[in-house]
C-alpha cells in the first residue's frame, strides 16, 4: 500500500513549504443533492487546508458555483492548472461529468445525482491512477440515489475495488485512538453472517496490520470481536467463533502477528480506546461504526485499505435532511485531507506538476 510512516494524530497545519511541493489532492463533491457540495466548498476557502495541499474539485462546475454563491462565499473558480494561487480565493474545479443537474434539488434522492456522484469518484481516481494527482478523498454518496441512476454499488469501498482491479481490500474507520478493519460492510445482516469466514477474518487480519504500519504503528496489537454475545459463549451462542473466527486468528499468530480474541462485541471497543488495543476487527458494518460514530460523529474518517491509490473518506452520509439548510460542518473532510496528506508524505509519492 503505502510507505511508513506518520503519527495520525500529529499537527498537520505545522508543515511549511512552498506551493509546488505540496502534495496535489482530489476531492470528489459527493452526490449533489446531499450535503457533500457544502463541505467541499467550506473546506476549500480554509486556509489550513490551503497550506497543507492543492486541493482539486472533481465534481460539476454549476453546481459548486451556486453552492458558493448559496453560502454567500466570494470566490473564483478555476478550471485551469493550480499553480501558485492566493489561499482561499481560488479553487480549482474539474469537471467531472456530463449529467445535467438542473432537475436535482437538495435533499432530494436523484438518479441523476447517484450517476453524477459515480462519475465523480470515476474522474477523479483514474487521475490518482494515472499519477496525475497523488490522493483522493471522497465526500458522501447516497446508495438509493447510486441504484436509482443504475450504479449499482454498494457504496465506494466497493465502486474503487471495481475501478482499480483490487480483490482484497478492506474499510478502515479512524476516530481518535479507535481503529476499526470491518470483515462486511454494506450487506445485509444476515448475508453479513454468511461472510464471517475464516479466510476472510485472516484477510482482514493481515490488513490491518499492513495500515496500522503505515500509520506509524511498529507493532500493532490487533483485537477481534466476536460476532455472537459474549464472543458465543463457547459454543452456546453460536458456534462461528469456534468454528471460524478463532481459527483464523490461530493462523494469523502462526504468522507472528500479535492478534488476540475473539472479545465480546460489547467491552473490546472501550478497551481500544482506552489505549489497550491498536485496532480492532468488526465483523460487520454496525459493529463497528456505532462506537466509532460515538467516539464523535464529525471527528472520523474512512480509509479505504489494500487499493493500489490513497483513499481517505468523510465518515458521515449525505444527510439529506439539513442539505438545504447551510449547516453542515466540515470538519472531517478537513480530517480526512489531513490524513490524505500525510498518507502522501508517508508514502514519497508526491506528484510534480
Amino acid at each position: 500500500m503505502w510507505s511508513r510512516c506518520f503519527d495520525v494524530h500529529s499537527n498537520w497545519t505545522s508543515l511549511v513549504m512552498d506551493n509546488s511541493a505540496l502534495p496535489t489532492i482530489a476531492v470528489t463533491m459527493g452526490d449533489p443533492a446531499g450535503i457533500g457540495p457544502e463541505v467541499v466548498a467550506r473546506a476549500m476557502v480554509r486556509p489550513d487546508v490551503n497550506a497543507i495541499c492543492r486541493p482539486i474539485v472533481f465534481g460539476d462546475r454549476l453546481w459548486m458555483q451556486q453552492t458558493f454563491a448559496w453560502l454567500g462565499t466570494d470566490v473564483e473558480l478555476s478550471g485551469t492548472s493550480v499553480g501558485d494561487r492566493p489561499i482561499g480565493r481560488v479553487v480549482h474545479i474539474t469537471q467531472a461529468t456530463t449529467e445535467d443537474l438542473s432537475s436535482v434539488q437538495r435533499g432530494h434522492v436523484s438518479g441523476v445525482a447517484g450517476r453524477a456522484g459515480v462519475d465523480f469518484v470515476k474522474s477523479a481516481a483514474g487521475n490518482v491512477l494515472r499519477g496525475e494527482v497523488d490522493a483522493l478523498v471522497t465526500a458522501p454518496l447516497n446508495k438509493e440515489a447510486m441504484a436509482l441512476g443504475g450504479c449499482h454499488y454498494p457504496g465506494h469501498t466497493e465502486l474503487l475495488a471495481s475501478i482499480t482491479g483490487t480483490d482484497r481490500y478492506g474499510m478502515l474507520l479512524v476516530n481518535g485512538s479507535l481503529r476499526v478493519v470491518h470483515v462486511s460492510t454494506h450487506v445485509s445482516l444476515l448475508e453479513a453472517i454468511g461472510l464471517v469466514r475464516r479466510d476472510r477474518v485472516l484477510e482482514c487480519i493481515k490488513l490491518a496490520h499492513v495500515a496500522c504500519l503505515e500509520l506509524g504503528i511498529d507493532e500493532p496489537r490487533i483485537a477481534v470481536a466476536g460476532l455472537n454475545p459474549h464472543a458465543g459463549e463457547n459454543g452456546l451462542f453460536g458456534r462461528e467463533e469456534i468454528e471460524e473466527i478463532i481459527p483464523a486468528i490461530s493462523e494469523a499468530r502462526r504468522i507472528n502477528l500479535n492478534v488476540t480474541g475473539p472479545y465480546p462485541p460489547d467491552s473490546i471497543f472501550i478497551r481500544a480506546r482506552n489505549g489497550e488495543f491498536d485496532l480492532v476487527i468488526a465483523m460487520y458494518h454496525d459493529q463497528g461504526h456505532i462506537p466509532v460514530k460515538l467516539n464523535g460523529i464529525d471527528g472520523g474518517v474512512n480509509i479505504t485499505i489494500g487499493l493500489p491509490i490513497i483513499r481517505v473518506s468523510v465518515d458521515h452520509g449525505t444527510a439529506f435532511d439539513i442539505a438545504n439548510l447551510a449547516c453542515a460542518r466540515e470538519d472531517s473532510l478537513v480530517q480526512a485531507i489531513e490524513v490524505a496528506v500525510n498518507l502522501v508524505h508517508a508514502s514519497n509519492r508526491v506528484c510534480r506538476h
